[in-house]
């Protein structure tokens, strides 16, 4: 029996996809990658992703664990071999446990995050991880990439609601680590281990998570700027004047808030004149746990000494939830206006909060230099120093001329992100897109270490080739 065969005897035909019924699994969501695959396959449980695994070890085949298929850097494509079998999680959607006293919840792979945030919240819980894929995106990815999102600041990324993991091994056996402990000094931290591995060390199958008491109010905030110091200046004030309650700290460029009131004219800035007005905005949430009159009192003391000093040069406080969620929406509409301006080259960098103006100004300058007239779209989480800084063509070229400049690009921002002490990728991971250049800017001491993990792991190299690492033929 061949393993085609062997995997529609275990898991039944029509959950066994081939041909045309499998294209869409084998193209990433930025239509950048497209791969081939001896089948997708479909399993119902821990079990079965457990047998599949197994049977491809004995055959040699290839392993491509997959979620959602959301991610920005080809790290759920397979290879255009066609040896791969390609392991779609999207039936594990159960939630198996929440547990209110423990403010823990344990949930299957395949789940959507929103629903989590759903099933969380009818428990009267947060769970807080929060981006713009979230209704498509699966916990799974979100583990496999160790997800960052909006509330960062306050929560910490995936890695760090995670208390507890259950993965399917390249042997096909598992492990049964899903302990709902926030304690637990019994050996080395493999949960650590396999969030943020996208898939290269074992499939992580479900995941026990952290819950939090939901917030008794909310705030938000969309202020105007006059440049990045004055940003990151507030940014200071607003931890020291919010503390723990400042959850969430976004940047935005006036050519991000540009794009999106023209390609959606729909969506207004709460402020009178033009964008351009301002340089920069920022978007603030606080959460409290006494009251909104407490919330907005605290906001208003804040955001007033801001004004008064001339940090901040305008302020708008949501009024009510329907206010909050427009601004929000101008936030979360960038990388959709981004789209509709035509293709672009995507930064998910990070940087030591401190240094984050010196970056963009140097790297502004450097890019206008060697790429005159291109467009800088700067966004992101500047409360925990991730920066989407993207670049757009120059008005009415085209997207060809574009994408022919993409490598010289990448590494002229990513030269720029080294010598400032960042990280080329901060919250996307690495997959395809960044492999090649982990090696350039990876301490040698790290990149080794990591191919002795994956070795010891994962000794004949099938789960997930090619992505993260390069193979051992070519390092």
């Amino acid at each position: 029996m061949n393993l085609l065969e062997a995997l529609q005897h275990l898991l039944g035909a029509q959950y066994v996809l081939t041909g045309d019924d499998a294209a869409s699994y084998l193209t990433d969501w930025r239509g950048r990658y497209t791969g081939s695959a001896l089948a997708v396959v479909r399993p119902a449980d821990t079990a079965q992703v457990a047998a599949v695994v197994k049977l491809c070890a004995e055959h040699g085949a290839p392993v491509v664990p997959q979620g959602g298929n959301t991610g920005l850097v080809g790290g759920a494509t397979p290879d255009a071999t066609g040896r791969a079998v390609v392991i779609s999680l999207g039936r594990m959607n159960r939630v198996r446990t929440v547990d209110t006293d423990n403010d823990t919840m344990t949930v299957e792979a395949g789940c959507i995050l929103q629903n989590l945030q759903e099933v969380a919240r009818n428990a009267n819980r947060l769970f807080p991880l929060s981006l713009a894929a979230e209704g498509s995106c699966t916990i799974g990815g979100n583990l496999a990439t160790n997800a960052g999102g909006t509330q960062v600041l306050r929560y910490g990324n995936t890695r760090d609601l995670t208390l507890g993991l259950e993965v399917v091994t390249p042997q096909g056996e598992v492990w049964n680590g899903l302990r709902g402990l926030r304690k637990d000094n019994t050996g080395y931290d493999l949960r650590d281990l396999y969030v943020g591995s996208e898939g290269t060390l074992g499939i992580i199958t479900a995941a026990t998570l952290k819950l939090y008491p939901m917030p008794v109010a909310r705030c938000t905030a969309l202020l105007a700027l006059a440049s990045v110091p004055d940003a990151v200046a507030f940014l200071s004030r607003a931890r020291a004047g919010f503390g723990a309650s400042l959850t969430g700290f976004e940047l935005m460029s006036a050519a991000c808030l540009e794009l999106v009131t023209r390609h959606y004219p729909q969506q207004r800035l709460p402020f009178d004149g033009s964008v351009e007005q301002h340089a920069w905005y920022a978007l603030l949430e606080l959460s409290d746990s006494e009251s909104e009159a407490h919330a907005r009192e605290r906001f208003e003391a804040v955001l007033g000494a801001a004004l008064e000093d001339g940090e901040v040069q305008d302020a708008a406080i949501a009024e009510n939830l329907a206010q909050s969620h427009a601004m929000w929406h101008l936030r979360e509409s960038i990388p959709l206006a981004q789209a509709e301006e035509g293709k672009n080259i995507k930064h998910d960098v990070s940087i030591p909060i401190s240094r984050i103006a010196d970056f963009v100004a140097a790297t502004d300058t450097l890019l206008q230099e060697h790429f005159p007239g291109v467009r800088n779209i700067t966004f992101g989480h500047l409360g925990d120093g991730n920066l989407h800084y993207n670049v757009q063509g120059p008005v009415g070229e085209a997207e060809p001329a574009v994408l022919a400049r993409q490598d010289d690009i990448y590494q002229l921002v990513h030269d720029s992100v080294h010598a400032f002490d960042g990280s080329i990728s901060a919250e996307h991971g690495v997959g395809q897109l960044k492999r090649d250049e982990l090696v350039r800017y990876k301490n040698p001491v790290e990149l080794a270490l990591m191919q002795r993990i994956k070795q010891a792991l994962d000794p004949q190299g099938l789960m997930n080739p090619g992505k993260t690492l390069q193979d051992a033929g070519q390092v």
